[in-house]
């Protein structure tokens, strides 16, 4: 907060040794190498691409829409669909370099460059997925995962995903119940029976929701379970509604603890505004607790209060919900044989100087 921001980048890294230093496949701890620099300069240097994008792109789309249609519509639909793909291209150039910063037993991981490669499969993957109404979400979940794991070095040893895509129909087996819970809702509503209807409609929801956790664990448990390096096969073990739970408590264990400071948030800035309006309304009397306290005095401490909620929120959900789920993960996850990482010799460094500065600009998600 007091850097305005630009020590993340130095959070981040000692955030990463830490959970990295904590995380011990076969016993042995993984490290993390990056260096906070490099990912600022990185970050400078997608901002100066965005710029490009923002100002020049979008200017020109904005040109084409007023005189094509007479209007800006067109022209802000243009430019979100044209973000779509540089939000995959950032997500995989992080993945490539979270990777080439990541050393296990002393040897170095790595991914291919492909970053358009990725983008393009993911845009034409989801439109398919869309089309069909998610029936295809296990192909597209599938796919581009093979497509990252394939590119994926450990060492000298190239990492392989095995099985087939119509694998993961049975992680979707929550969401197909909900489907016909809200089908069945459906019918009820048709034969006038609202109550029931509205029920089962409430249920099909919670169904839902589970069925999504259920699936992103149980499709990544299947999916590490048939990928392998240079012999070395994965198990792992993650329960969904463990999973479901640590966010749900943890979710509502930070908001409480931000419930208090918000409160008072919302009290100092209603009473402002009140003093604004009975000043307006020329009831200057009424304020003078407000004048007594003074202005500036509680619009600072609305500022404190307000970057105060921001980072109780960021510190308690690194406490509540990140450790806990990587914890729940990572002391499922076993490896067989072991041995055969022996045989793996170490890999050149990858350079990398643009480090994830698109992702972190985009805001895809790539904190950890």
């Amino acid at each position: 907060m007091l850097t305005l921001g630009f020590y993340r980048f130095w959070m981040r890294t000692r955030l990463r040794r830490w959970y990295w230093s904590s995380i011990r496949p076969g016993g042995h701890p993984l490290e993390y190498v990056g260096d906070p620099v490099e990912k600022l300069l990185g970050f400078l240097f997608a901002v100066v691409v965005l710029a490009f994008y923002i100002g020049i792109v979008n200017l020109i789309l904005m040109f084409a829409s007023f005189s094509l249609f007479q209007g800006n519509f067109a022209a802000y639909a243009t430019s979100v669909v044209g973000v779509i793909p540089l939000w995959f291209f950032a997500q995989y150039r992080a993945r490539r370099y979270i990777l080439a910063r990541t050393r296990w037993r002393g040897l170095r991981f790595g991914l291919e460059p492909g970053a358009w490669g990725y983008a393009w499969r993911a845009v034409l993957h989801w439109t398919v997925t869309i089309l069909s109404l998610g029936l295809l979400l296990p192909r597209m979940t599938f796919w581009l995962e093979k497509y990252k794991t394939d590119r994926t070095f450990f060492g000298t040893a190239r990492m392989s995903q095995g099985g087939t895509w119509k694998m993961l129909y049975p992680s979707m087996k929550p969401m197909f119940l909900a489907l016909a819970i809200a089908l069945a809702g459906g019918a009820a509503f048709l034969f006038e029976n609202i109550p029931v209807g509205i029920g089962l409609c409430v249920l099909a929801g919670f169904v839902g929701f589970y069925g999504l956790v259920y699936y992103r664990v149980d499709s990544m448990r299947r999916l590490t379970e048939t990928k392998t390096v240079n012999g070395v096969a994965f198990t792992l073990s993650p329960s969904a509604f463990r999973v479901l739970m640590i966010y749900v408590v943890g979710g509502f264990l930070a908001s409480a603890a931000v419930f208090i400071p918000l409160v008072i948030l919302g009290m100092l800035l209603l009473l402002v505004q009140s003093g604004d309006v009975l000043t307006e309304m020329g009831m200057e009397d009424m304020i003078a607790p407000i004048a007594g306290m003074g202005r500036y005095a509680i619009i600072g401490l609305s500022v404190m209060i307000y970057f105060t909620i921001f980072l109780l929120w960021s510190a308690l959900t690194n406490v509540f919900i990140t450790l806990p789920v990587i914890r729940h993960y990572f002391s499922s996850l076993t490896l067989s044989p072991e041995t055969a990482v022996a045989d793996i010799r170490q890999r050149p460094r990858d350079e990398f100087a643009e480090a994830e500065g698109f992702a972190d600009a985009l805001d895809v998600g790539a904190s950890l």
